[in-house]
């Protein structure tokens, strides 16, 4: 009888402590189940909100620092959403690992390699406090914007916006991504009256291919200021104080300088006057990456960085999948993370290779992909000693063999040529993604390899100089003569 009432007892216990198991299990994942849909129900208003205020003129500061709050929050709601799905992948692959290996098989290698790169990717196994963070943050802003959402109605809406693609990667490749409050503010600069005298100066300063000359060619392309301004004039830092009196003799004009040094005060001071000079009104914009210049300016400057990590993020996804929802693809989201860490930030890069990757959706070629580009990223390591400052403006020849089908001739990047270089000498141009296909078109001799063009303006082409089989130096050649370099 006590053997009976024994094993009666520990069945009870052992199902008492199942069913509190499963109980606390559904609990979790309902739990988890209503922050995403809460999560995703913001998502959708905050970008309502983020669009409708690209098009409109927003005048007030405060209304511009609540909407870079907003678009902050919006992006780091996105990337915690995708995170917490790509780990839910994870975890529901580990359990079918178990049972079956044709799974393993087919998502195996990408698990494994999400998971190495785990110590530098923002991923992790158990991501509920990120979708937790996110979804407070999200909250706490979006709860905040009724005021914002009253006097956005009020501003005045950009004619030229109405006519907006439907697919989001249409309109992130035709036009400037993100950049909302910048834009604004250099617009309400341009856009404000001042009386003849001094001219008004605004410097914006950026590092490396940020975006400063997109950004005020976008403006410039704005309907309001092309009809208050009847003259464009650009200038370098060579010929900038050439300022040429007979083309300023009516109108308003606006004057863009374009510095890649430090100028003498000398040197400005002259190019002040003369514009001070003018009979018309005139407003001056700096473009340069000298942080000293913001000397010269009249009003607080712009400064331009790249895009946070979760908004670039974005802006790849979008690309890379083009017209294709990503969560019909929920494999190659897992390695959109590897690919933003690789590009490091680079429009110029995020670009041509999201062109890539939309060819072909399927994770056989998006793997290819990354591990030709960890490759080459470890090549320049071995040959040149030191990683990649920035993969898509060489300061050393890059070898771009392993994107060709083999058998290739050795493809070597080099620097791209200068203006003046190019204008002596025309080369034949090809692009990268019809060499890539066919590298039987490759030129005999020397040529320009293009490897994006930017539909943006000012719509520029990034390519690089390709010179012919038989004037290219062998690795060992190029190590050695650095090695020598720094002996000296």
């Amino acid at each position: 009888m006590e053997v009976v009432l024994s094993a009666a007892a520990g069945d009870l216990v052992s199902r008492f402590f199942s069913f509190l198991i499963n109980k606390y299990s559904d609990d979790a994942c309902s739990e988890e189940e209503r922050r995403v849909e809460r999560l995703q129900q913001l998502l959708l208003r905050a970008h309502m909100v983020v669009e409708e205020a690209d098009r409109r003129y927003i005048t007030n500061s405060g209304m511009l620092l609540q909407l870079k709050m907003l678009s902050r929050a919006m992006y780091h709601g996105y990337h915690a959403l995708d995170t917490f799905k790509c780990n839910q992948l994870i975890k529901e692959s580990s359990k079918e690992v178990t049972t079956t290996n044709s799974f393993a098989s087919y998502l195996g290698t990408p698990i494994k390699r999400f998971r190495a790169n785990g110590g530098i990717s923002n991923h992790k196994v158990d991501n509920s406090c990120d979708l937790q963070d996110a979804l407070v943050k999200l909250e706490t802003v979006v709860s905040n914007i009724t005021e914002f959402v009253i006097l956005l109605s009020g501003c005045e809406c950009e004619s030229m916006m109405f006519h907006r693609p439907y697919d989001t990667y249409l309109y992130v490749d035709n036009f400037m991504f993100g950049r909302q409050t910048e834009k604004q503010q250099v617009i309400n600069f341009l856009l404000q009256h001042d009386p003849l005298g001094s001219p008004a100066v605004l410097p914006i300063i950026g590092g490396h291919l940020v975006g400063k000359k997109t950004l005020v060619k976008h403006v410039w392309n704005n309907e309001k200021v092309r009809s208050y301004f009847s003259t464009f004039l650009h200038f370098s830092g060579d010929n900038f104080s050439r300022i040429d009196n007979e083309r300023c003799t009516s109108g308003r004009t606006l004057v863009v300088v374009t510095f890649v040094s430090d100028v003498d005060d000398g040197e400005w001071k002259s190019f002040y006057q003369a514009a001070t000079s003018i009979s018309t009104e005139i407003k001056v914009i700096i473009l340069s990456k000298v942080e000293s210049l913001a000397r010269y300016g009249t009003v607080d400057p712009i400064h331009l960085t790249r895009l946070q990590d979760d908004e670039y993020k974005y802006l790849f996804k979008t690309l890379a999948f083009g017209s294709a929802r990503a969560k019909d693809h929920p494999k190659l989201t897992l390695l959109v993370e590897e690919f933003t860490q690789l590009l490091g930030g680079s429009f110029v890069g995020a670009y041509p290779v999201a062109y890539t990757l939309r060819m072909n959706l399927s994770l056989r070629f998006w793997l290819s992909t990354l591990n030709k580009h960890k490759n080459l990223r470890k090549n320049n390591l071995s040959v040149y000693g030191e990683h990649m400052s920035h993969p898509y403006i060489p300061h050393y020849p890059i070898d771009f063999t392993e994107f060709l089908p083999s058998p290739a001739a050795p493809l070597h990047l080099m620097h791209p040529r200068t203006e003046a270089e190019v204008s002596q000498r025309k080369l034949p141009k090809i692009r990268i993604e019809e060499i890539m296909m066919n590298p039987s078109i490759r030129p005999k001799g020397d040529f320009d390899l293009v490897t994006w063009e930017s539909r943006i303006p000012p719509c520029t082409v990034f390519s690089y100089y390709v010179p012919s089989c038989a004037q290219q130096k062998s690795k060992r050649t190029l190590r050695r003569k650095r090695e020598d370099t720094l002996r000296l």
